[in-house]
């Protein structure tokens, strides 16, 4: 009777396991797709888009590609956001869907780390149409983003060994 409990463990084990690797991946099998439309925002000017993020303090939570001092990891990277799929990972990444998440994301997702900031339409517009810009190969680099932990930690290795 303990070995048919156990193999029964095992089996809803390994059934788990393999839902819960391959739900996720449904999600991207139109991948290709998406990243071959390019994206853009009705009505939005890509170089007030740079300016309101400056302006709405976007950079002190966010890394956003071109941005200066746009370094922040508190809320995710903006990088690539052309080519993502969805939106604070419930909403389609759609122009209409980014202008409301930018403007109300505690109505759209309650208790999200993302504060409302009291972005107006046409900003949210411009703010959408420079992130529709962002490629994966917009020439950010992580590596530059994490060589100081890297030497963080081997600065802090050498310290304990007393080297």
């Amino acid at each position: 009777m303990n070995k048919q409990v156990n193999r029964l463990r095992h089996a809803s084990f390994m059934l788990l396991l393999i839902i819960s690797v391959t739900m996720p991946l449904a999600g991207c099998a139109e991948l290709g797709a998406a990243e071959e439309t390019q994206v853009s925002a009705p009505g939005g000017d890509v170089e007030l888009g740079w300016q309101a993020i400056q302006d709405y303090g976007c950079h002190s939570c966010h890394l956003v590609p071109g941005v200066p001092g746009a370094n922040s990891l508190v809320g995710p990277p903006l990088t690539g956001w052309a080519e993502r799929r969805y939106i604070a990972g419930v909403l389609p990444n759609t122009p209409a869907y980014l202008i409301q998440w930018l403007r109300y994301p505690q109505a759209i997702q309650p208790g999200t780390a993302m504060p409302n900031m009291g972005v107006t339409e046409q900003d949210a517009r411009h703010i959408a149409a420079y992130l529709y810009t962002l490629k994966r190969d917009d020439g950010f680099n992580f590596s530059q983003l994490f060589s100081g932990f890297t030497n963080i930690i081997a600065n802090g290795d050498a310290q304990a060994s007393g080297e």
